[in-house]
């Protein structure tokens, strides 16, 4: 046996298995509750991704339309699920958080999917060592929306769903589940302005589900937003960003959004 050639290709190998396993771990969190159609497409979404080290949590608000039957059936292939009572969807997303041993996390919720199956392994084709939360561009109803560039903002100007944010800078900042639409947008906002460094990318992460509680409770969605800029914002950005909230909510209030 040549020993040279057999020591060629377990070099091969381990530098193939070492290129593999550095890609940082990532936790892909699905929450829902009675969504069992739109649940088995996310889950589909999220098993065909490509990206080798990942796990993948569901967070069910004890369904009964058939959710925790399909969750058992996927056993072995989740790494984990609960279907239990929870706060409403920051509560149930915040658990997740607590369960996930992932570097970084994103929330894939009933009905979204991942745009391509290589998503992540675009995201992680270069060193994100010196990122906190990293962003694309969404999807919704068959059109791109583009992210803008990081700012402080009067709202998200990206999906959440299209953003992940490493672990351990969720864990200060989670969810305030005390805002039912807008508790994304609160941390986000937080994040920023705490001075954490924020990462965009040019291409699609996400396709939204545009059916979702914030696309059909417009108004009360930009009240919340309202009352986050207050709790947040100093003095002079709430001066900037609240007159056009305030203007953009009368309008839906009008049309009755």
């Amino acid at each position: 046996m040549d020993h040279n050639f057999v020591f060629i290709h377990f070099f091969d190998y381990l530098c193939a298995t070492m290129k593999t396993t550095s890609k940082p771990a990532v936790t892909v969190i699905t929450v829902c509750r009675n969504a069992l159609g739109m649940l088995r497409k996310t889950m589909e979404s999220v098993e065909a991704q490509l990206y080798e080290n990942l796990e993948y949590l569901v967070i069910d608000g004890a369904s009964t339309d058939g959710t925790p039957q399909l969750l058992a059936d996927w056993r072995g292939r989740l790494t984990r699920f609960v279907s239990e009572p929870d706060g409403g969807i920051y509560d149930a997303m915040n658990k997740g958080a607590a369960m996930a041993t992932g570097e970084w996390l994103i929330f894939m919720n009933a009905g979204d999917t991942f745009a391509s199956p290589d998503v992540l392994s675009r995201v992680f084709a270069e060193d994100r060592s010196q990122e906190d939360v990293i962003y694309g561009d969404v999807v919704k109803g068959g059109q791109v929306k583009p992210s803008e560039a990081p700012h402080n903002a009067h709202r998200m100007y990206f999906c959440h769903q299209s953003s992940l944010v490493r672990r351990t800078v969720f864990a200060d900042f989670p969810f305030d589940a005390h805002h039912r639409q807008s508790a994304d947008f609160k941390q986000m906002k937080q994040l920023w302005l705490s001075g954490k460094h924020f990462c965009q990318l040019h291409f699609p992460v996400a396709d939204f589900d545009t059916t979702g509680i914030s696309n059909t409770l417009r108004s009360a969605g930009l009240m919340d937003n309202i009352r986050v800029v207050r709790e947040v914002d100093a003095p002079m950005e709430q001066l900037r960003l609240l007159p056009r909230l305030c203007f953009t909510w009368l309008m839906c209030r009008v049309r009755g959004k």
